[in-house]
């Protein structure tokens, strides 16, 4: 499979530099993937498409202060991008690094922290150990990282986060559920949706686009991720009771997605299913590669942002939509690209402070 085919072109004015408020108040597009066919609406009217007996799953991971500011001995400015921890204490990151000179050894001065570098990878990225661990000190020296993509935005950088948000450890959002309001969560709950969360750290080679000629090629990234006990009951309840598992954004997929594969010991290539539940309970590191071909087992509707061209992402919600096309693979991807240019031509936002989409 190419990934060329997965390229669209995307005028620069369609990209969201400022998120919708409130909230809800983001356009949603709900796209049927058996017919093609495309309604637009708010997302404050998320409950007209969902039923009671439902269950809405959010990825709860909070983006953390990513971005430190520091100097060396030599007065030489510094920053250190935390991309993810190594080990249970928090002292030891992973880091991209900007500056000159910051080979093994070099120490950085990070307010009260002293960061040294103890390790340099093949691809640049540096293994840091601190002085102390990085959280605490991080919530009031670092700052919390927007993509590059967006440029023109001074706001809060809580609204960068989601209203459900708690366990600390992202480098970017999981930006489907930036949509959600509590009163919204509210009303769908006396409406018979219930809400319940994974958590998967976001790294940033989610949002890389594929380099490689065929998707086939592509080295996935993996991510730390959990699926608690309670919530796996809860998903494998809705399925017996006839509900459906309604996934918020495309981490929340690959979560669940290895719940029903390989936390249970399945070949997610396979065709296989655990035939006495749908997930199994995890906490580790999840790899999961999705593009059309993928049988998925746990989820059975999405809401997801509009993804940029050439990534993984992309690749996921065309995989989900070809799910329902079994004798046309190259379907999900068709629709997905021709759904994209209605959603320009009608002037809806791009990406992470973007709008939204829900399949079903």
């Amino acid at each position: 499979m190419e990934t060329s085919l997965f390229d669209y072109l995307l005028p620069p004015g369609v990209i969201a530099q400022q998120p919708a408020e409130p909230r809800d108040s983001s356009r949603l597009l709900v796209l049927d993937r058996a017919s093609g066919r495309v309604v637009h609406r708010h997302f404050r009217d998320l409950g007209s498409f969902l039923r009671p007996g439902d269950l809405l799953v959010g990825n709860d991971s909070r983006v953390i202060p990513a971005r430190l500011r520091g100097r060396k001995a030599t007065g030489g400015e510094v920053e250190l991008f935390l991309l993810r921890a190594r080990g249970g204490e928090g002292r030891v990151w992973e880091c991209l690094v900007r500056g000159r000179g910051l080979g093994v050894g070099v120490r950085v001065a990070v307010g009260a922290l002293a960061a040294t570098v103890v390790a340099v990878g093949s691809t640049g990225v540096r293994l840091v150990e601190f002085s102390e661990p990085v959280h605490p000190s991080a919530q009031e020296l670092g700052e919390v990282p927007l993509p590059p993509y967006i440029t023109a935005y001074t706001g809060d950088r809580e609204r960068y986060q989601t209203v459900y948000s708690r366990a600390e450890g992202s480098v970017a959002a999981p930006t489907a559920g930036l949509h959600f309001t509590p009163a919204l969560l509210g009303a769908l709950r006396e409406e018979g949706v219930a809400f319940d969360t994974v958590t998967l750290h976001v790294g940033l080679d989610t949002f890389k686009p594929i380099e490689s000629e065929r998707v086939e090629a592509h080295p996935i990234h993996s991510e730390w991720a959990e699926l608690s006990v309670e919530t796996a009951r809860r998903v494998n309840e809705t399925t017996l009771a006839q509900g459906r598992v309604v996934a918020v954004g495309t981490t929340t997929v690959r979560t669940l997605e290895w719940g029903a594969t390989g936390a249970q010991g399945l070949d997610p290539a396979g065709s296989e299913s655990c035939p006495w539940q749908r997930v199994a309970a995890f906490g580790g590191e999840v790899n999961l590669f999705i593009y059309p071909g993928y049988r998925f087992r746990a989820v059975d509707a999405l809401i997801t942002n509009f993804h940029l061209p050439r990534s993984s992402l992309l690749l996921l919600v065309s995989a989900f939509i070809a799910q329902k096309h079994r004798e046309d693979l190259d379907a999900g991807r068709r629709i997905l690209l021709d759904t994209y240019a209605q959603a320009i031509e009608a002037g809806y936002r791009f990406f992470s402070f973007g709008d939204a989409m829900l399949i079903v």
